[in-house]
């Protein structure tokens, strides 16, 4: 990736698919794993970082119109059964 432009969402969790990817594979030697493990916390730890980030700015947002929505847990497709 371009070091001058910023690394987004998208672009953090794209690289953690593939390493998680290439860690199931299993055909990596031990300390290329290690390296790549390490790299994948870091991704994920700054994924976790924007998340939290854009939850913010959504309760900022849901305050802002007078708190007429509720804030509650999110289900995913998954977890209700929907497709």
């Amino acid at each position: 990736m371009d070091k001058k432009r910023k690394k987004t969402f998208e672009d953090a969790l794209s690289q953690l698919e593939s390493i998680i990817s290439q860690l199931e594979n299993g055909d990596l030697p031990l300390e290329e794993s290690l390296k790549l493990f390490e790299e994948g916390m870091k991704l994920s730890s700054f994924c976790n970082q924007k998340l939290n980030e854009a939850r913010k700015k959504v309760e900022v947002l849901l305050k802002g119109n007078g708190g007429d929505l509720a804030l509650g847990p999110f289900e995913s497709e998954e977890a209700t059964g929907e497709e």
